[in-house]
């Protein structure tokens, strides 16, 4: 196997041919990019395991694996979106150069930005397997380092299935958007344990619990990226309930200064994911001018509901662990979050609801046209 290391992220569009056979260890070639981190280990010699909440998580993680390959049934097609159901989810209706395409054209501008969108779960699930690698080395107790280590296998998993969708079902692939990318990087490079608690499981994986949930919502149940969607939420819940509850006690044990730090840190990262997560390269494919595109998608009903349901997520588990300080309230006053501060937050845990069997009913959602 070999493998070529790059300095620049690779920017092009990726296309899988389904008929190709399988690459085997010999001809099989990876591109990879190296990152510099000065990550500080911590073993933890007493053993001792709490009977807390994190125990508890874990024991639900060991309990409800399940297997990418044997669990899901991959003979389902893809969906596709009607005309009707684009117009609900593609705000470009009434922009001269979408409504110049032909129907064919509209059908594969949809599969466009359904291969971004998917693109980006791919490449952020990525970010927080190696993310969790790097918490399960320095979470400095022992009920952390267990919770992290499984995290990481559901991490892995998560990676293959979009992986295998993409690359089975959609046919191509887009790269890793550059503001996500910069996230990433900021986390996985920064050498403070704590702030990579904060930018993986309360920001991204809020942000992939969000996108999930509004997913989830709008892909009719039974097709199969529901199917996918369902496992894959379940398992990012635990990931987020998991960050609340160490973080909560562990930030009131700092400084002014440092909490300070971290909440600006995680209102920068608020600000990555709210305004700067765009399918530009979609549009830049199709030829559009890119920024007015832009205003256009950030503006659209659909991008309007996903945002607010990030931010019901995100606002209430910042202000749970201590983060929304007085430097930072105004900041996200502007931005008109602060109204989200008092929903429910994830901290608390339906333990029946976390701990329903994999395949029973779960509760149904109101369906909404599929963007998927």
């Amino acid at each position: 196997m070999g493998v070529q290391f790059v300095i620049d992220t690779p920017s092009e569009i990726r296309f899988f041919d389904p008929e190709a056979p399988q690459l085997d260890a010999a001809s099989a070639n990876q591109v990879a990019e190296i990152f510099q981190t000065p990550l500080t280990g911590a073993y933890n010699w007493d053993y001792k395991v709490q009977d807390d909440r994190i125990k508890k998580l874990y024991e639900l993680g060991k309990q409800l694996n399940w297997d990418a390959q044997t669990d899901i049934d991959w003979s389902k097609p893809a969906t596709k979106l009607t005309p009707e159901q684009r117009d609900v989810v593609m705000p470009f209706k009434g922009y001269a150069p979408y409504d110049a395409m032909t129907e064919a054209q509209k059908e594969e501008f949809g599969a466009h930005m359904n291969s971004w969108t998917l693109a980006q779960f791919l490449h952020g699930e990525q970010g927080a397997l190696l993310v969790a690698s790097q918490l399960t080395s320095c979470a400095p107790t022992l009920n952390a380092k267990l919770y992290a280590a499984s995290q990481t296998f559901d991490e892995a998993r998560h990676v293959e299935v979009f992986n295998k969708y993409l690359q089975e079902k959609v046919g191509f692939m887009y790269p890793v958007d550059p503001a996500l990318k910069s996230l990433l990087d900021k986390i996985l490079t920064d050498p403070r344990w704590d702030l990579k608690f904060i930018g993986m499981q309360l920001i991204i994986e809020g942000l992939a619990l969000s996108a999930f949930v509004t997913m989830k919502a709008t892909t009719p149940p039974g097709m199969l990226l529901a199917d996918i969607i369902e496992l894959v939420l379940r398992d990012e819940s635990r990931h987020v309930t998991f960050g609340i509850n160490y973080l909560e006690h562990h930030l009131k044990n700092l400084t002014e200064e440092e909490r300070e730090e971290r909440a600006r840190f995680a209102y920068e990262a608020c600000i990555v994911a709210r305004e700067r997560m765009v399918p530009k390269d979609v549009f830049h494919h199709w030829g559009w001018d890119v920024e007015e595109a832009r205003r256009i998608y950030l503006d659209g009903e659909f991008r309007q509901m996903f945002r607010n349901l990030m931010f019901m997520r995100v606002m209430p588990n910042l202000r749970r662990i201590g983060l929304l300080t007085d430097s930072v309230r105004p900041l996200f006053e502007k931005l008109g979050m602060l109204e989200y501060e008092n929903h429910k937050d994830d901290g608390d845990v339906d333990w029946a609801e976390m701990s329903r069997p994999l395949f029973s009913a779960p509760k149904q959602p109101t369906v909404m046209p599929s963007a998927f």
